[in-house]
């Protein structure tokens, strides 16, 4: 596990969801090794975080839980164990950001695979009681099925249009990856092992939105499920006020519609 700085009581911002696909075929060389201490932080010189969870001692309750599982800090991590049917999440109290930089450190395996297998989602998603839209204003970090070996990426607008990429990464069972999203009033960037992904133009329309986090283990309605977890080594939030050392040009993701939106 990474060292543990300092944490500021501060609370953040954060999405939800999953979709098809575009590559970043230039980092999957990289993503097939087991990651180091690298991420998007040290990487692009973002300095130090101005709120962040090691997960220590009990679960804070600044997470909001929901669904059938159990959430819980273990060992230094925020763990999200599942039951054998439904989804479980925690959610990231709080009035949220509109701007800055996420990121998180991320592990997960399931315990079998005779079911049918699980989602792992980390989402920014609307503040405290906005409407949710069924997640059509959500931005994921990552999405992926546990079993497959590709992270999706997107952001969602109103009514029911998304930006979406994908990346080849090792999800092997207990592989560490660090995950990073990038807000502007312009632009988001997406991140994965310190790598930059995607890197779309921000519509105004979420623009004005201020996010929190969601991590979520989703589950297919009415289906018996292998048990899960997801596991947080940390979350961090970062202002933008420190410009990236490196450019963060990517290939742009690919647009479709978001059938699911309410």
């Amino acid at each position: 596990m990474l060292s543990r700085p300092l944490r500021r009581l501060t609370v953040l911002g954060s999405a939800a969801a999953l979709a098809l696909s575009v590559a970043a075929p230039a980092a999957n060389a990289h993503h097939a090794r087991p990651p180091g201490p690298v991420n998007a932080q040290t990487t692009y010189d973002w300095g130090k975080p101005i709120w962040q969870d090691d997960f220590v001692g009990p679960r804070k309750d600044l997470w909001r839980v929901a669904g059938r599982g159990n959430v819980r800090n273990q060992h230094g991590m925020l763990t999200l164990n599942t039951a054998r049917k439904g989804s479980v999440s925690a959610t990231l109290k709080g009035t949220g950001h509109k701007n800055g930089r996420w990121e998180i450190r991320l592990r997960s395996r399931q315990y079998s695979r005779a079911n049918a297998s699980y989602k792992v989602r980390t989402e920014l998603v609307p503040a405290a009681k906005r409407a949710q839209h069924c997640g059509a204003r959500n931005i994921a970090l990552n999405s992926y099925t546990l079993g497959g070996n590709r992270a999706h990426h997107y952001i969602r607008t109103l009514p029911n249009r998304q930006a979406v990429s994908h990346t080849g990464v090792n999800l092997g069972t207990d592989r560490w990856h660090t995950f990073a999203v990038e807000l502007t009033e312009k632009r988001v960037s997406w991140f994965v092992d310190g790598h930059v992904i995607s890197t779309t133009r921000r519509s105004s329309a979420n623009a004005k939105l201020p996010y929190t986090v969601r991590f979520t283990m989703v589950g297919k309605p009415g289906a018996r499920m292998n048990q899960s977890r997801m596991q947080m080594d940390w979350l961090r939030y970062f202002t933008l006020r420190k410009p990236n050392s490196k450019s963060v040009q990517a290939p742009a993701p690919r647009t479709a519609a978001y059938a699911d939106a309410c």
